[in-house]
């Protein structure tokens, strides 16, 4: 598979800004005044790497304005933690929410960053005492956190696990009821819901979420679309380790290429169709 930009990898796109938002989104930025459609996620809704992102795709075949609002390592904190972006929602004739992980947000067990929620921030009581064995200043990152956790003692994770999915069922149903619009709620992933889902070693997002958690928000949407099973960065089906740092040409196996983004266009295309047009 070819990536378009390949070979360009510094080449920052076009960064714009929206209202009262304090974040900075992916340009080229897009009129509010009229109808469109808000896209909302992390890296792969971003588009990292690639030319064209699917929301940029489905702006050219539809002719509705699609605005960009993924943002890199994103997880419900940000989406939840910016009143800017739940106005650009407000507005919007249709939201395309991708399924963050359960992974990155702050919960009874610990806490994120509130902009970069891959970021580990602290153990709560709750954390030390199911791990007291475990120094968590050692950790940056809620990854490198769980895998350790994971490793240290399975039964303890699946509490751990337990307590991240109950506080992500109750983050996205906020999310969704905060948005009041429309929402189509997008799986764009490498793996289909029922796989793998209780994987934290790999980079197949979205860690830790999986078809039941998933069948739980069915009824507060208006559509489910599933973008899985594709050629995933030219490396084709499969999960891949996180690639090593400053390795740029290992970044396409852990992030959808250009052909993955396509699939998703065509995916939501009809979806949104009948959602707008109804």
């Amino acid at each position: 598979m070819s990536f378009h930009g390949e070979g360009r990898w510094n080449a920052a796109p076009e960064a714009c800004r929206y209202g009262a938002s304090k974040l900075a989104f992916r340009g080229p930025k897009r009129s509010l005044k009229s109808e469109y459609v808000a896209f909302i996620g992390g890296t792969e809704t971003y588009g990292k790497f690639v030319s064209r992102p699917f929301a940029q795709a489905v702006e050219a075949a539809t002719g509705v304005a699609c605005v960009n609002l993924g943002q890199p390592n994103a997880g419900i904190d940000v989406m939840l933690g910016d009143p800017g972006l739940a106005r650009i929602a407000w507005g919007a004739s249709a939201v395309v929410l991708q399924v963050p992980c359960a992974a990155n947000l702050s919960n009874p067990f610990y806490k994120v960053h509130s902009r970069r929620n891959d970021r580990f921030l602290r153990a709560e009581p709750s954390l030390q005492g199911l791990f007291a064995e475990v120094d968590f200043t050692e950790f940056s990152f809620t990854r490198h956190m769980l895998m350790h956790l994971r490793t240290v003692s399975p039964e303890r994770f699946g509490v751990l696990r337990q307590g991240l999915a109950q506080a992500w069922d109750a983050g996205m149903r906020r999310l969704i009821a905060e948005i009041r619009t429309p929402v189509v709620l997008l799986w764009f992933s490498e793996r289909a819901p029922e796989q793998d889902d209780d994987t934290v070693e790999t980079r197949c997002e979205p860690v830790l979420v999986g078809r039941e958690m998933l069948a739980g928000l069915q009824s507060h949407v208006v559509a489910v679309v599933e973008a899985s099973d594709m050629a995933w960065g030219g490396q084709g089906a499969g999960c891949h380790p996180p690639y090593a740092a400053g390795r740029k040409e290992d970044v396409p196996r852990t992030l959808p290429g250009q052909a993955a983004h396509d699939a998703v266009t065509e995916a939501l295309i009809p979806v949104l169709a009948g959602v707008l047009d109804p």
